[in-house]
């Protein structure tokens, strides 16, 4: 196997006795860990499970109501601080060089401090972040604010799945880590909704709710029990996953089986960028990368960011309009959480992508038919169709499950570094989507969404060829099967 081989070579001390329980006996293992699995979700009491995911997610709340923020206060604003256009679009756009900043730091800050030390540091930016923008008088506080409340976003667009995906049974990981999507789609849209009748001050103050909650909520939830374990807090971890399984738990084999994987990673050479890239890691790099770039490079950030445009070019109400997409995006999130463990990842995937691809083609023929004026009284029908199929395909599939994969599939040796390397990606993506998408438009309207249906549908070739299914096992099964 991969790793016994790397465990051999980088270290002359260890024999070709040393053994890696993980992966010897693995048959035997699934039918027993299934049956474990079994007793201790009829068993264990796990509301400690579910209080973390509810204080984590607040972190992911949070992200929603930063992303969601500009979008209702722009005339307000300008005009209060009289800034131009071109200062306003300095302060929208801020936020995602904030983000990318936080991902390229979330890693190495979770691995060094902790899951919980990731959030409270995310939560503190974005504390100083809303401070500075409620109070701003000018440009350059609304932009130190902006670029504040990005840092924190980036932060937690990393570590919240992976926080929930370590403490989280393996039978529920899936619908718990949604909940992170979920999350920020009600931050976005609560965001919009009340910034109609906030004012832009008062709205930004409304951001301070999430982080009051998250700060307060990590005093009373463990840390990851994997964490614990990686850094040798031996009684730290075995209390935390106590705590997590119930009282009454019996967590003996999870207990053994994560200290030997992590005994087994820690054997090896300490990871470093490049090493992302040797054999033993790249397929579960190029996974964990590949579905970030379709994720974003498929459309979603130019079409969110500018649903209303998009709305009153085709002729239809950009405030209906806007409000159907915003509700439909929470709907059917919440609904794909609750089927993920059932149906699994890939098909979620699968059936996302090929909606993705039907939807831009709709709405691709709609504005053809625009610009060559034909059948001009079908063009709205067609353009609102396409865009709430997109975001419901989106919805489904494509927003949630590629987080909840790439909390899964890194070895914990090299989560920080892959899993910054990936929501990196992720923010670059959703950069150069938002800031190309009005140059695309100008170009062609229906080649702009052509072009989207075209990298949606190599987007189906990727999870059908690359992508592995990883419903219903533990994390270290997983791992191993990538990395074997």
């Amino acid at each position: 196997m991969a790793i016994k081989e790397d465990i051999e070579k980088g270290n002359d001390s260890v024999n070709e006795e040393v053994s890696v329980p993980l992966l010897q006996g693995e048959k035997n293992m699934g039918d027993e860990e299934d049956r474990y699995t079994d007793q201790t979700s009829s068993k264990a009491s796990l509301w400690m499970v579910y209080l973390s995911t509810f204080v984590a997610v607040s972190g992911s709340f949070e992200f929603g109501s930063c992303a969601g923020y500009s979008s209702p206060t722009q005339t307000a604003i300008r005009k209060d601080l009289s800034l131009t256009l071109a200062e306003y679009s300095v302060f929208g756009s801020i936020l995602t060089f904030g983000a990318m900043i936080g991902a390229i730091t979330s890693g190495p800050i979770a691995d060094f401090i902790g899951r919980k030390g990731a959030m409270r540091t995310a939560t503190g930016f974005c504390v100083a972040g809303w401070l500075a923008i409620s109070f701003a008088k000018g440009a350059m506080s609304l932009d130190i604010g902006r670029l504040a409340t990005g840092y924190g976003m980036g932060v937690f667009s990393y570590v919240v799945p992976v926080f929930i995906a370590e403490i989280a049974p393996k039978n529920l990981r899936g619908a718990l880590t949604t909940i992170n999507q979920l999350m920020i789609c009600s931050g976005v849209s609560v965001a919009f909704m009340i910034g109609t009748v906030l004012t832009w001050r008062t709205l930004a103050l409304t951001g301070l709710i999430p982080c009051a909650i998250l700060l307060f909520g990590l005093i009373f939830i463990p840390e990851s029990p994997r964490w614990l374990a990686k850094i040798g807090r031996e009684k730290e971890f075995e209390a935390a996953l106590q705590d997590l399984r119930g009282k009454d738990a019996d967590i003996s084999k999870e207990a053994a089986e994560i200290r030997d994987y992590i005994e087994t990673l820690e054997r090896l050479p300490k990871a470093k960028l490049l090493d992302l890239f040797q054999q033993r890691y790249l397929r579960s790099v190029i996974i964990g990368v590949g579905l970030m770039v379709f994720q974003q490079f498929g459309g979603i950030n130019g079409i969110c960011f500018y649903v209303s445009n998009i709305f009153e070019l085709a002729g239809f109400s950009a405030t209906v309009g806007t409000i159907i997409y915003a509700i439909l995006q929470v709907v059917i999130t919440g609904l794909s959480a609750t089927v993920i463990d059932k149906a699994g990842r890939k098909p979620l995937l699968l059936v996302s992508s090929t909606g993705l691809v039907l939807a831009c083609i709709l709405s691709g023929i709609a504005f053809y038919l625009k610009n060559h004026n034909l059948a001009l009284n079908s063009v709205p029908i067609l353009a609102v169709t396409g865009i709430l199929l997109y975001i419901g395909s989106f919805s489904v599939g494509m927003g949630a499950v590629p987080w909840v994969v790439m909390s899964e599939i890194f070895p914990i040796n090299i989560k920080g570094l892959a899993g910054s390397l990936a929501t990196l990606v992720n923010w670059f993506g959703a950069w150069a989507v938002s800031y190309t998408f009005n140059f695309l438009m100008s170009w062609s309207s229906y080649g702009t969404f052509i072009l989207y249906a075209a990298i949606n549908a190599l987007a189906i070739l990727f999870v059908v060829t690359v992508v592995p299914e990883t419903k219903g096992k533990t994390l270290e099964q997983i791992q191993s099967a990538i990395n074997a």
